[in-house]
């Protein structure tokens, strides 16, 4: 398909625009789904290096605080990359990274180290952030700003069906038919991430040759800030950041720990194989949940549906800390479905009405994606403590929070509701 040349954009014709902009949002898709395959690919990952390094909870969750800590520390100089570089080489950049981060777990595993692991986390990590800074935005620039939400909504329902698909994958090449943590082997992890850095390395070469339309705009958002304003005015912002601090926490805990969870004997006694396929369910949920809440968002506030979730996780949650047995099971793994709306949610309401410092305050919410790492690395110390089964209180605190916001937080300065 023939490309967009940058000195003869005024011959080009409205369809070929839109048909260029097709395609490439279609290539960006892709993004999505192979950057939601590999973080939900973690739940199976800790299960399996806790059985062979004999690990803590705590040391275990080790895993998601390298791997959301990148988050924190690559988000703003990605940013300034994709400034100087642009979109199609900053997502090449990220994907070779996140390649790179791939292969390191072959020496890994062949030593074996725990900490190789860590670090080869962190950097899969940095490429998979660096993919985020640049694809979000130019997904919501490819097209009429009227229809942006909905291109976001669409490449993100294909983040969860890579969510959903990561379990499944991981469970048949790591855990394959072994049963327990005796069976396990280090060696397992090499064919996954191999295969990955494969097509890591494939797309990196694929979006340095394909063509990606100019998107350069000028909204109002770029406009001048004025000089006695600042996101740190703006409370619903504040509120929205630590709302995405608990929200990805909760969520990235309560996966993190559902393989081990569900093999306990007083709830599903699976082995981690047919736990992995639970897992699914419960990123599966998500994506079901989002379908369910796009079409309720068309009769009810946003707000109130982001409450109503957050308040039937955090009845969930107290249903898997009080009972046993399948309800315990199935109220964890339900969770996921109250999930699906939270995160574009609570980001959409955060920055509303921000003006000119919208990318400013989507900056602050992309930092605080570095829940991710804190919370299960807090839910690890108290599983070690209070047990697996207690520890699943600090999640439904975070649930605590977020339903709060839906009710009252998201609220901008000077707006009643």
């Amino acid at each position: 398909m023939a490309g967009i040349s940058a000195g003869n954009t005024n011959n080009v014709q409205p369809q070929d625009v839109q048909i260029n902009n097709r395609f490439a949002l279609i290539s960006l898709t892709s993004l999505f789904f192979i950057w939601g395959l590999i973080t939900s690919l973690n739940d199976i990952l800790i299960p399996h290096l806790k059985g062979v390094f004999e690990l803590t909870y705590t040391q275990a969750m080790l895993v998601q605080f390298c791997f959301f800590s990148a988050y924190f520390l690559v988000s703003i100089p990605a940013g300034r990359l994709i400034q100087k570089s642009g979109y199609q080489l900053g997502i090449f950049i990220g994907l070779v990274t996140a390649a790179v981060g791939c292969l390191i777990f072959i020496p890994s595993a062949q030593i074996p180290a725990y900490w190789m692991f860590l670090g080869a986390l962190f950097i899969l990590a940095s490429g998979i952030t660096i993919l985020q800074v640049a694809a979000n935005p130019l997904v919501t620039l490819m097209g009429k700003p009227e229809t942006a939400s909905a291109r976001l909504n669409m490449t993100q329902a294909f983040n969860s069906l890579g969510a959903t698909a990561g379990p499944i994958v991981g469970g048949i090449l790591i855990f394959g038919g072994t049963h327990g943590a005796d069976g396990a082997s280090v060696d397992k992890v090499i064919v996954p991430y191999l295969g990955l850095a494969v097509i890591l390395i494939a797309l990196g070469i694929y979006f340095k040759m394909i063509h990606i339309p100019d998107t350069h705009t000028t909204e109002a958002s770029d406009a001048e800030v004025p000089a006695n304003d600042s996101i740190w005015r703006h409370k619903h912002l504040i509120l929205g950041a630590i709302g995405i601090f608990t929200y990805v926490g909760a969520e990235v805990s309560i996966g993190s720990f559902l393989v081990s969870y569900l093999g306990e004997a007083n709830i599903g006694n699976m082995s981690e194989a047919q736990a992995a396929n639970y897992v699914a369910y419960f990123w599966g949920g998500a994506l079901i949940g989002r379908f369910i809440g796009a079409a309720l968002m068309s009769y009810i506030a946003a707000n109130k549906i982001l409450a109503f979730n957050g308040a039937m996780s955090i009845l969930l949650l107290a249903a898997t800390m009080s009972f046993d047995g399948a309800i315990a099971m199935w109220s964890v793994i339900a969770v996921g479905l109250c999930n699906s709306i939270m995160f574009p949610t609570i980001f959409s309401l955060a920055i509303k009405k921000l003006g000119p410092l919208t990318s400013q305050g989507s900056g602050l919410l992309c930092l605080a994606i570095v829940g991710g790492a804190v919370i299960p690395l807090c839910q690890g110390v108290l599983a070690d403590t209070i047990g697996i089964q207690a520890s699943f209180v600090l999640p439904l605190v975070c649930y605590v929070y977020i339903a709060f916001f839906g009710f009252k937080g998201f609220k901008p300065r000077g707006t009643e509701y």
